[in-house]
């Protein structure tokens, strides 16, 4: 681990409030999504040390793969995004203008310094949120994240768990990588791989998580996420069918819970102020599933939403969710403080 990484998980862990305890097992989790992202540059190892102080009970890592096959940890297949991969290599961008992590060595991309997203007109995608010139952060490794949180995890005092997607596996594939087994290579090798209470395995294709609980016979749990079918994700699944009492029946064969968009559960609010949900939630318990939605934003509320505790007591308390992701853990963590929540999970 490189100085400057530690310096930053010092001053994480001692200087923000350690009040921010990890939640009773009955109550809902709080997942870092893409670390502390809504202070941090996403998927920096600063952004992990911060979700890490603050008390999340898991934090994200969405993983690709470099050229070498080395799972990184980053959120999309390519690099311009949220890295000074163009002003580094100019000419390696292929024929759509897009950097493609999969095209460059784990080597090349230990170059490249992060910032925070960008838009494809090169402005913050979270206007006020910090600075966008690249700095010192770095993209890590999934196998140095684990190691990261593992090292703070054991001079805290806290058992923090991972929650892994595979980006784009169909893509991968394509490529001539299977990223799921890559990635369950590095949990072998971290000691990972069986702990239950501590991993879960998530992805926007269904093949591929039936590939892994059948084919790799994985035991450790397994989120079927859900996007819009407009999203283009990488997989031929109907996400709609996947709302529906047959749809969550096929899930319950192969996955452990769901991870729906927020706006599939929050309908918005009737004339009368009363909120509108639908019913996945209650469809999902039926069937023994844990449901997780994303993304909990501060500076990016629904419409008709006041307050992020509004937006938070309205899945935490009305719809019943078992675990959010959010970029502001610690908002999160103090909701649940002071609103206690406490069920039998499904």
């Amino acid at each position: 681990m490189r100085l400057w990484q530690q310096y930053l998980a010092l001053i994480a862990a001692v200087l923000l409030p350690c009040a921010a305890m990890t939640a009773a097992a009955s109550s809902p989790i709080v997942i870092a999504h893409r670390g502390a992202s809504g202070y941090v540059p996403e998927h920096t190892l600063a952004a992990k040390a911060m979700a890490h102080a603050m008390g999340a009970d898991y934090i994200e890592q969405d993983v690709v793969l470099t050229r070498d096959g080395i799972p990184i940890v980053l959120h999309d297949i390519h690099l311009e995004s949220t890295t000074d991969v163009a002003a580094r290599f100019p000419d390696r961008a292929r024929q759509d203008g897009r950097f493609y992590a999969i095209d460059f060595t784990l080597a090349e991309i230990r170059t490249l310094r992060a910032h925070e997203r960008t838009g494809a007109d090169g402005n913050a995608a979270f206007p006020g949120r910090f600075p966008l010139g690249p700095g010192l952060l770095t993209v890590p490794t999934l196998a140095e994240e684990i190691d990261f949180i593992s090292g703070l995890d054991r001079s805290r005092g806290r058992r923090t768990g991972l929650y892994i997607e595979f980006k784009a596996p169909n893509f991968h594939r394509r490529e001539g990588h299977d990223i799921a087994r890559r990635v369950l290579d590095v949990l072998v090798e971290k000691g990972y791989d069986q702990r239950r209470d501590q991993v879960f395995l998530q992805c926007f294709d269904d093949v591929t998580l039936r590939y892994l609980r059948d084919t790799l016979q994985t035991p450790l749990p397994l989120i079927q996420l859900i996007a819009d079918n407009s999203w283009g994700e990488d997989s031929e699944v109907d996400y709609d069918f996947l709302q529906t009492a047959p749809g969550l029946d096929a899930v319950a064969s192969y996955a452990d819970g769901i991870g729906p968009w927020l706006m599939q559960i929050y309908r918005g609010k009737q004339a009368d102020g009363s909120v509108e949900l639908s019913n996945l939630v209650a469809l999902a318990h039926e069937r023994g599933l844990q449901v997780h939605p994303y993304t909990f934003r501060a500076d990016q509320l629904p419409a008709g939403i006041g307050s992020f505790a509004e937006l938070l007591d309205i899945f935490l308390h009305q719809a019943g969710v078992d675990g959010l992701f959010t970029d502001f853990p610690d908002l999160a963590r103090d909701y649940l403080l002071q609103h206690p929540v406490n069920r039998t999970s499904p």
